[in-house]
């Protein structure tokens, strides 16, 4: 889920510099993270796959390098693909995957069917739970997992929607690797890195993100409009 310019789900000061900008919804750690968070713990969550996306990701699987062993980067929730291209280039050893649900987003990058690969960059049209699931599921561990500005559903009743509230959190962090997640709310960043704590036990740190260059045309329109960007890093768990 990639951050969204919407009103509906974001409030603005109307400033052109401000667009984007969280505002005007929660304010704080939500009071019931820690309820949320370990009710999901201690739940399977029994939600049917999407079956689509379970198409999806047998291709992946079939048609990839990754069942042969190849490691691999998850770049979730990245909307046109451009950050998953950028960090292909970064990456040249291993497969960057970048999955997102949204045909529009992924069309910007010449994406017409579920799956599109050039070189060592691969993106896959499906649902972000589907594929974390069903990764889990066959023992795949990506090296890095970047998860950048993802929808943050800013109104205090939206915690459920955002990935730390949702009950896929607990697949997302049994995926493993090194979870890198960026955004422009320190709210976010905050429950995000408590509800890690919650799970393993261990503290994590929100620090402050200032990047040379934009990773994605999110992160990039951020950074020029000067907003305050935050990131959140879970060491890997062998």
């Amino acid at each position: 889920m990639r951050a969204e310019e919407q009103k509906k789900a974001t409030l603005t000061s109307g400033n052109a510099l401000d667009a984007g900008l969280v505002s005007g919804g929660q304010q704080g750690v939500h009071p019931r993270l820690e309820e949320i968070v370990r009710r999901h713990l201690d739940s399977r969550w029994l939600q049917p796959l999407h079956r689509p996306s379970v198409e999806s990701y047998q291709r992946l699987i079939g048609e990839t390098l990754l069942a042969a062993g190849q490691p691999f980067i998850l770049d979730s929730g990245c909307g046109t693909g451009k950050s998953t291209l950028q960090l292909a280039s970064r990456y040249s050893g291993h497969l960057v995957i970048g999955v997102d649900r949204s045909k529009v987003r992924l069309s910007k990058s010449g994406v017409d069917q579920s799956l599109y690969q050039s070189g060592n960059c691969i993106l896959l049209r499906a649902d972000l739970p589907t594929v974390w699931r069903l990764l889990v599921k066959d023992g795949y561990m990506p090296d890095k997992h970047f998860l950048f500005y993802p929808n943050p559903w800013p109104k205090s009743h939206h915690l459920k929607r955002r990935w730390h509230g949702h009950p896929v959190f607990p697949d997302l962090l049994a995926l493993g690797g090194e979870i890198e997640m960026r955004c422009n709310w320190e709210t976010y960043a905050r429950e995000f890195a408590q509800a890690v704590t919650y799970a393993t036990g261990e503290a994590v740190a929100v620090n402050r993100h200032r990047p040379r260059a934009g990773v994605s045309p999110f992160e990039q329109k951020y950074m020029q409009r000067s907003h305050r960007l935050f990131v959140v890093t879970v060491p890997r768990q062998d």
